[in-house]
């Protein structure tokens, strides 16, 4: 078959853009998604790895936590009570008599810590005698911590508080 030179130019124009086409489809275009795949795996993996070293050191830091712990509850008085701990500084902050009620309660974890609560309510208290037997209290050498304080204003005095706590330990 004879075709013009401007067919035959037009001819092999298309059979190249057909051939470019494929060529792209074929080649170049699943080698570019196969490496974005594989660019997204590393990534993942990556942030995974990250994940992983953040868990270990989160790990690390609650395990020498936990040592510390030990180390605290061993230097502790022998026979140390959380019920006795909040009367005698209650006396010494001069608030014992201000106390309406104290309740003591033992959790029961599966760890091998026992959470010791008392919850206890001061009446018509000043807010100096609340801050001295707040401070009192807290004790990070002895693993004593107020896990909830609720203060309101005493409706019978004024100028007074009520105060409710629970202070936590562990035994």
């Amino acid at each position: 078959m004879k075709l013009a030179r401007r067919e035959r130019y037009f001819v092999y124009g298309a059979a190249l853009l057909i051939a470019l086409f494929l060529l792209f489809q074929l080649a170049i275009s699943p080698f570019f998604e196969a490496r974005r795949r594989v660019k997204r795996g590393v990534e993942a993996k990556e942030k995974g790895l990250e994940e992983i070293v953040k868990l270990s050191s989160e790990y690390r830091r609650y395990r020498k936590g936990s040592q510390g712990i030990e180390q605290i509850l061993t230097n502790r008085e022998r026979g140390f009570t959380l019920f006795s701990f909040l009367e005698k500084e209650a006396g010494d902050a001069d608030v014992k008599q201000k106390i309406k009620y104290m309740k003591p309660s033992v959790s029961t974890g599966s760890g091998p810590y026992k959470e010791s609560l008392v919850e206890m309510k001061l009446e018509a208290v000043s807010l100096e005698q609340v801050t001295g037997y707040l401070y009192r209290i807290e004790s990070p050498e002895k693993a004593v911590s107020i896990k909830r304080i609720s203060i309101k204003q005493n409706q019978r005095k004024a100028g007074s508080l009520d105060a409710i706590l629970q202070v936590l330990t562990v035994q």
